[in-house]
């Protein structure tokens, strides 16, 4: 698969069979992402990967605790500004009127969202943090590690989720990971394989145009 083909492939999963990728797969996957660039190969991520009885657990723990009412770390600006809320506030109608979730069915959307906390049905779950110390650039370069996931788990035939709904979990997650204060939970990453049938997956999200986006100058047309 052409890295293009990969790009223009990837969504984010939010159904999952129950059946488990091979151990060697998934290793060879979080083992190649680490190819990802870092500003003086500081290689910042850290990363924990969860299957079978250790992910059931988490996830008993994490149910069991009180409920965290900040995130680790602003999801997203306060008073989010044009183009970016009305980017958001699509997706969000998008996902539920795929699910035939009314708006002012709250009840149902809480339901889907606490799906997050189970990482969609996903075998396998992915945690990312990085130490709190580091500053932007390492940020950046652990987004690289993360976009390496995704990708090469499309290549192996996988899917993936990538959720910031863990910041909310963060405490629980931590503490069951024996991750130090340092350490700021980044993100979890559902793994496995896609429920075809399931109708939240065959949402697709459209991108800004292109001309929205970038600008190009100095270029000549051949």
């Amino acid at each position: 698969m052409k890295v293009s083909e990969a790009i223009a492939k990837r969504m984010s999963v939010r159904a999952f069979e129950a059946r488990m990728p091979p151990a060697a797969t998934v290793r060879a996957i979080l083992e190649a992402a680490a190819r990802a660039p870092s500003g003086g190969n500081l290689q910042p991520w850290r990363v924990h990967a969860l299957t079978g009885a250790p992910l059931a657990e988490l996830l008993a723990h994490v149910a069991a605790s009180a409920p965290q009412p900040e995130p680790e770390y602003a999801i997203y600006p306060p008073s989010l500004w044009e183009p970016y809320r009305t980017r958001r506030f699509e997706n969000g109608e998008q996902l539920y009127s795929t699910l035939a979730i009314a708006r002012e069915n709250k009840a149902a959307r809480l339901r889907q969202m606490a799906k997050n906390a189970q990482f969609f049905g996903a075998p396998v779950g992915i945690f990312l943090s990085i130490d709190r110390r580091m500053g932007p650039p390492q940020w950046s370069d652990l987004g690289c590690y993360l976009q390496n996931v995704l990708l090469l788990a499309l290549e192996a035939g996988l899917a993936t989720c990538p959720q910031d709904y863990w910041a909310f979990c963060s405490k629980p997650v931590k503490a069951f990971l024996g991750l130090s204060p340092e350490h700021t939970l980044f993100a979890g990453i559902a793994l496995g394989y896609a429920d075809e049938q399931a109708p939240i997956n065959q949402m697709r999200t459209e991108r800004a145009p292109f001309e929205e986006i970038v600008e190009m100058r100095g270029f000549f047309e051949n």
